[in-house]
């Protein structure tokens, strides 16, 4: 009895298949993204203008994202260090000057995106005029942010918003779907007379650059790489699954959009012309609540992606100062106020709203080869990484995508004067 008492007392049951829990989350947060109004102004757009047809990309874009969204989280497990401090580091001055300011201009114009749509939701719902709701819509996200306040409100935001993507996969169910063509849509690459635009913002609006500093910094912020190697090699794995989890349902979200729009109105050879239309996307499920519904969700949305983009705004400003992003830090405030300002200014000339969140979108992707060019250089080089550097498949897959995202940004500039 005793040598049976000192067995379990040396091999305490381990509850590794919940070990999972303590690593997981930071991919999340991403997805929070897929679900913020630069994406519904694409997604509708895509599905109302061209029916399932550019479905493809967002099959092509979440792919790339997986790989992309790995890859910096890789950055700041190995190193500690997120990809804007990493930049600021390991590249040249001019170089990393050039990198960070077009990122950091990424992150206004996503921010541009966020502001807006919540201001679309005010309008909605309280018929507050759209310059006026900026306002309102930045200073709330400066309060919430420099008060550390929004963590109290971060459950609730993501919950509601999250419902709202759980309704859109709901409605694929009442829509009547058709499947073949739905398949058709996700696998076989189509550009259709016209789309170029709308190509390239469902590519920034699904892959954003902000996203990649974000993430590195959530990331890193656990300093994993002060702990043992055993570690660090669960966190990268574990990381790899939270991503590849939290990325699907990103797809699946994204996808239904497009679905959905495509068959209340692309089906009916609807236009839409501003985002307000796209309350009629929830009506099959919700009814006369749907603008209500979809106002708020667009408010809540347009709150929540308006404080991850000036949050990745303080992350990119702090690194280039060569400084740990900081809340309570000056350089950090500065990232996160000035990218809101300049959005909101942005918002004051803008004659079409519908139009300026898609060419927000678009503007992330143009930027995207310059982040991914950094981010693939960085994690391959062996000073950066030492022994967990970039190599084989996941190396050719990280410059596949470069090329992917570069081919399409070049199609968009050559085909501009016919937008």
């Amino acid at each position: 009895m005793e040598n049976l008492k000192r067995l379990f007392k040396n091999h305490k049951p381990r509850l590794e298949a919940f070990e999972i829990l303590k690593y997981i989350g930071p991919g999340f947060l991403v997805t929070v993204g897929f679900i913020d109004p630069g994406n519904w102004a694409s997604n509708v757009a895509a599905g109302s203008m061209f029916g399932h047809k550019l479905l493809w990309m967002v099959t092509l874009s979440t792919l790339m994202l997986i790989i992309l969204q790995h890859n910096a989280a890789h950055l700041g497990i190995v190193t500690g260090l997120c990809l804007a401090e990493s930049i600021n580091k390991f590249y040249r001055k001019p170089i990393a000057k050039f990198l960070l300011i077009t990122a950091y201009l990424a992150t206004i114009s996503t921010a541009l995106a966020e502001v807006l749509g919540a201001s679309i939701g005010l309008k909605m719902l309280f018929k507050i005029p759209i310059k006026l709701g900026a306002m309102l819509t930045s200073a709330l996200v400066i309060f919430l942010i420099l008060t550390n306040s929004y963590k109290k409100i971060e459950r609730i935001v993501i919950g509601f918003v999250s419902l709202i993507g759980l309704s859109f996969l709901i409605e694929l169910f009442m829509v009547g779907v058709d499947v073949k063509s739905v398949f058709v849509g996700w696998f076989v690459p189509s550009i259709p007379k016209g789309s170029e635009l709308i190509v390239m913002s469902v590519l920034g609006a699904v892959v954003m650059p902000h996203n990649l500093f974000l993430h590195s910094e959530i990331i890193q912020s656990r300093q994993w790489n002060l702990k043992d190697e055993s570690v660090i090699q669960k966190q990268l794995s574990f990381e790899f699954l939270d991503t590849i989890f939290s990325m699907f349902v990103g797809f699946l979200i994204n996808s239904s959009m497009i679905i959905v729009a495509s068959q209340v109105f692309f089906k009916y050879g609807l236009k839409v012309s501003e985002l307000e239309t796209a309350q009629a996307t929830l009506k099959p499920l919700l009814g006369n609540f749907a603008s209500i519904v979809f106002a708020v969700a667009l408010l809540f949305s347009g709150v929540s992606s308006s404080i991850t983009a000036s949050i990745s705004s303080g992350i990119i400003v702090a690194g280039a100062s060569n400084e740990p992003f900081d809340v309570k830090d000056n350089h950090s405030k500065v990232g996160i106020i000035s990218s809101l300002l300049f959005a909101t200014l942005i918002i004051f000339f803008l004659k079409d709203t519908f139009r300026g969140l898609i060419i927000s979108q678009v503007i992330l992707s143009i930027q995207l080869p310059f982040t991914i060019l950094g981010q693939i250089t960085l994690t391959a080089s062996p000073v950066v990484m030492g022994k967990y550097k970039n190599h084989g498949i996941e190396k050719v897959l990280l410059i596949l995508t470069f090329v992917i995202v570069t081919i399409l940004n070049v199609l968009l500039l050559l085909n501009i004067g016919k937008i």
